[in-house]
């Protein structure tokens, strides 16, 4: 058995669900058959959930448009103090949580460890932002008359979310959700549902009312859930996070509700070192920035440019950094810094892309193999130099643990290469020069930067990009108002 299945094996049988939760009950629903979920690392099933199909969204859907109608009227600070618990609750078995999401998603036990703390923040921020939804008062042309604008939750909120931060990508959602007032439908990636799972027990104990969160699950039924989702007339808005194309699927079929929308779609982060730069924190940074959860982060560094001056020390230091301080392995053993790719498809694209970098004269410095001698979804960390913008990765997302560094002459020049991509998530730059700083980034093209620093995610600040990387925003004091919607009263003869 392997540590992913023994850690599984030994939760807490309150924390560990094999069944959906709809209406405050684990049900398999109108299901006949289960999908696999796997250990990444091994291949080995951790466990079982439902094949849901269409009609059981309608179920899910149907009991979170009749908790809609008692749950919106819950006082602000009542809704805030189930979030506070809820919060209180993911922090108390974080340890339990990190287990799972290392488990079935393969990232580092560290790593997972600061997911669910990253997860657990958003509850405590929108705890905090719950009672602060407010509105406005205007005498408007007409001195007898007033104006009142008032925010009101939309209603059903659908939410689609991904495999590489399985606990992270729901909170931050259904926290500014629940805040408003909204109830939930939740639809996490067939990879992980577990996480999404022990969010719903733990929810359960913090005392949120039976309909208002409801998870479905499914595998081989994706596609014609999530069209589901789109179309259905009662979720009056969807939030998704994934890639670029799927996001384009989903807004067209949405179109037939005209329902509100915020997506978080795929990014192509560059991450640039000016000559001026502190060149021993640009390093540092660009291995955090590229390699946490082995490159499957939406907004990791996708392009490394270093000023040509740099760039011979740049690659050596970090070569040397990456060779020593690093080991892969499964997740949750203890020597392990980085865990496998999530699946056999992930590594074949990360050898293409290698493939192709190397045979147009990239020089291939560390790593550049797949490790089936560890297990079938292992990748080295690899760092790839002279990388010219006619390689695959220059344009195309890797999602995966490769660093290829391209060279610069001038601002003028990066900016415009930087800039030359149709998405705009994240990008990180590194200079001791206060008028480049805020010069550069005014002219970045993403929704997100980073200036000597490779971390950018916070409950408090605005998330999310630009371009096709999507629109909306997740966190910070923003993040409520995609989950509210607008409403004037306007009263006559005041006066």
């Amino acid at each position: 058995m392997s540590t992913a299945a023994t850690a599984v094996k030994n939760l807490p049988p309150w924390l560990f669900h094999q069944k959906a939760y709809i209406n405050g009950e684990w049900t398999n629903g109108r299901a006949k058959t289960t999908f696999d979920v796997r250990d990444p690392a091994t291949e080995e099933v951790l466990g079982t959930c439902p094949e849901m199909s269409t009609e059981d969204v309608d179920d899910a859907v149907a009991v979170a448009f009749k908790a809609f109608d008692s749950y919106k009227t819950i006082g602000p600070r009542d809704r805030s103090r189930m979030l506070r618990k809820l919060y209180d609750l993911m922090m108390e078995n974080q340890k339990d949580l990190a287990a799972l999401i290392s488990a079935e998603n393969g990232k580092a036990l560290p790593d997972a460890m600061g997911e669910v703390a990253y997860a657990a923040s958003f509850f405590e921020w929108f705890a905090e932002e719950a009672v602060r939804v407010g509105g406005d008062y205007f005498v408007p042309t007409n001195p007898k008359n007033r104006i009142l604008v008032t925010k009101q939750p939309i209603g059903v909120v659908g939410i689609l979310t991904p495999w590489n931060f399985p606990a992270a990508m729901i909170t931050r959602k259904m926290g500014a959700a629940l805040a408003a007032g909204c109830t939930v439908v939740i639809k996490p990636a067939s990879e992980t549902p577990f996480s999404a799972l022990a969010i719903a027990a733990i929810a359960e104990k913090a005392g949120f009312p039976k309909g208002v969160i409801n998870v479905v699950t499914t595998h081989n039924n994706v596609k014609t859930v999530g069209q589901h989702f789109c179309e259905h007339p009662d979720i009056k808005k969807i939030s998704f996070t994934g890639s670029t194309g799927v996001g384009k699927v989903l807004m067209s079929q949405s179109a037939s509700t005209l329902k509100k929308l915020s997506f978080e779609l795929g990014g192509n982060a560059p991450f640039i070192v000016f000559e001026d730069a502190n060149l021993e924190d640009a390093v540092d940074g660009a291995i955090t920035c590229k390699f946490r959860g082995t490159g499957q982060t939406c907004v990791c560094a996708n392009r490394i440019f270093v000023h040509k001056s740099l760039a011979d020390k740049f690659s050596a230091m970090l070569v040397e950094k990456v060779s020593k301080n690093f080991k892969i392995g499964p997740g949750l053993e203890s020597s392990t810094t980085h865990g496998p790719l999530i699946s056999s498809r992930a590594v074949e694209k990360i050898a293409r892309q290698v493939e192709d970098a190397t045979s147009k004269g990239g020089k291939l410095l560390h790593g550049g193999k797949a490790r089936p001698d560890i297990g079938p979804n292992f990748f080295d960390l690899t760092v790839i130099s002279d990388m010219t913008t006619d390689m695959e990765i220059a344009t195309e997302e890797t999602f995966g643990p490769i660093a290829p560094i391209f060279t610069f002459e001038s601002e003028e020049e990066v900016l415009k290469i930087a800039n030359s991509v149709n998405v705009g998530l994240a990008g990180y730059f590194y200079t001791t020069d206060i008028n480049r700083a805020l010069r550069v980034a005014e002219k970045l093209e993403v929704g997100m930067i980073g200036i000597n620093s490779p971390l950018i995610s916070d409950p408090m600040n605005p998330f999310g990009g630009v371009k096709e990387s999507g629109f909306g925003r997740e966190g910070s004091k923003y993040g409520i108002e995609d989950y509210l919607q607008v409403k004037s009263v306007v009263l006559a003869n005041v006066i």
